[in-house]
């Protein structure tokens, strides 16, 4: 896939100013939001998401010398963030969040809506992607679970709060808001959000734009605020049946997820014997000590 990054192309004409270790260590970076979801107008803003891996002594602060608890930590890395960045042609707003592997991993085993549609955007979407990269895009599913219900649901509801309790005095949400009575930008978010989980619990994956005709539909204000509120109603009564009829698992699987994370880190550092100790391979190690015990044992017994 050609390099495509905008974070290291708005770095390298000055625009933007992440830090080194974002710039060496970048694995993935992908377009989200509306052109994601396939809704996007001609003057939509770009939100850029993605993560690196940072230094080695920033994961893992112990070769530093630190001691745990006692003096201040050393600097580790979540996240790095710029936005309204205005592209040199001034065409292009766009938006940058960069987050470090490690609590990238955190978010989407905790069911983050926008780290886990991150990993299920279109290939077109696609930006930057390494070795790396294509590991976790690859296992992606390990992260879908029943878990994800509540937390989509949650920000569901989050956006129907805010299309009764946040009017904008000015941009283009203001403008929407005129010309349709409310925040239909709010309300496709809202749709878009239970379309999602309930594929999920019934597929066990994702397509984000398997909606986009009914989400372009609602944002040009082809629904009632009562329309919206009462599919919410719905569907939170439908979903949580589906949930628990569901076959897909109740919770991400957290050792295979850490497995990965790894497997991953070990890809861009090498062997991480000397760093970090690994239960699972430690078990597999004394399973090994085991078989070979017990067949040196029937040699000698014979």
């Amino acid at each position: 896939m050609p390099n495509k990054s905008k974070v290291l192309k708005m770095f390298s004409q000055g625009v933007t100013t992440p830090p080194d270790h974002v710039i060496k260590g970048l694995q993935y970076e992908t377009i989200m939001g509306s052109l994601s979801y396939g809704v996007s107008t001609d003057n939509s803003d770009q939100d850029i998401y993605g993560f690196s891996i940072p230094y080695k002594t920033m994961i893992f602060p112990h070769l530093q010398g630190y001691i745990m608890d006692f003096g201040p930590r050393p600097q580790g890395f979540d996240q790095w963030q710029q936005h309204h960045v205005k592209s040199p042609c001034g065409k292009i707003i766009y938006d940058f969040n960069i987050f470090g592997i490690v609590r990238f991993f955190n978010l989407c085993m905790n069911s983050n809506p926008n780290m886990i549609d991150s990993l299920f955007t279109p290939e077109s979407c696609i930006q930057f992607i390494t070795k790396i990269g294509s590991m976790i895009r690859d296992k992606r599913h390990l992260f879908l679970s029943k878990k994800m219900w509540v937390t989509y649901k949650g920000y569901a509801y989050s956006q129907f709060r805010k299309i009764f309790t946040k009017e904008p005095d000015q941009g283009k949400r203001k403008e929407i808001c005129e010309k349709f009575g409310y925040d239909t930008k709010f309300a496709y978010h809202i749709v878009r959000l239970i379309c999602q989980v309930e594929q999920v619990l019934n597929e066990n994956t994702m397509d984000l734009q398997a909606n986009r005709e009914q989400l372009k539909f609602i944002r040009e204000g082809g629904w009632t605020k009562e329309q919206l509120s009462n599919y919410l109603h719905e569907k939170s009564v439908s979903l949580e049946k589906l949930k628990n009829d569901s076959k897909i698992q109740e919770r991400p699987d957290e050792a295979a997820i850490k497995q990965l994370l790894l497997n991953c880190l070990e890809e861009h550092f090498g062997s991480l014997k000397d760093v970090v100790l690994m239960p699972e391979r430690s078990k597999l190690f004394a399973k090994e000590i085991g078989r070979v015990m017990r067949e040196y044992s029937d040699v000698i017994e014979g």
